[in-house]
């Protein structure tokens, strides 16, 4: 039985890498599929991973219509068991109800990658209504960790190292961790006590270095 899969997780928690992986299995048992990604830090029509592992893959945009992309491949011959999308969380409500019909009225697998919530801790519209209508929700196993050690568990936006709790949704940055250029936007991942700091790791540094918290001679 075809299923509608949503795996989740925070930033740097190997969620494109495991798309990679499950795009390969399929592939290696015969099977043909489609890889969508969204704002890949490779460019577009690329599906990245941190690990240094890349495919092609077809760039889904706001007038992506999912539904209408595989009729129109398997009208003109072409095969599609399933598809593979990253970045989910920047789908839709409709488009995510088209991956839903998929699977129940085509019989295509969907895995679809995401974090749940944004730089604010709200839902993405795309994740709550794949909680809403997976077949399946996953929570990514391997753990991003806070600068401090602890388990990362929410997703900070920065401009120049300090953490932001205003602004659109969706602005596309990085987590790496090369300086951002002057005013320029990054991502950071932080346990959910220095989430509500807002202490990101340039701070906490910052704060270490400061006269006021040097020990007294």
């Amino acid at each position: 039985m075809a299923e509608l899969a949503f795996f989740a997780g925070t930033m740097d928690s190997g969620k494109s890498t495991l798309a990679l992986q499950i795009d390969h299995n399929y592939r290696r048992r015969g099977l043909t599929g489609l890889i969508f990604s969204r704002n890949d830090r490779a460019g577009s029509g690329v599906l990245s991973s941190r690990l240094g592992l890349a495919v092609a893959a077809v760039e889904a945009d706001d007038a992506t219509n999912f539904w209408q992309e595989v009729v129109t491949r398997r009208t003109h011959g072409e095969r599609v068991d399933y598809l593979v999308c990253d970045e989910a969380q920047f789908y839709s409500v409709a488009q995510v109800e088209q991956l839903a019909r998929l699977v129940d009225d085509m019989g295509v697998d969907v895995f679809a990658f995401g974090i749940t919530t944004d730089f604010r801790t709200r839902l993405f519209p795309g994740s709550a209504r794949l909680l809403e209508l997976a077949d399946r929700v996953e929570q990514l196993q391997v753990q991003s960790l806070c600068w401090c050690g602890r388990r990362a568990t929410h997703n900070a936006r920065t401009v120049d190292g300090r953490m932001v709790t205003e602004g659109e949704q969706v602005v596309v940055g990085d987590t790496e961790a090369e300086p951002e250029p002057a005013g320029g936007v990054g991502y950071e991942v932080l346990c959910r006590r220095h989430h509500v700091r807002r202490e990101t790791a340039a701070v906490a540094g910052a704060a270490e270095l400061s006269p006021e918290t040097l020990p007294l001679g």
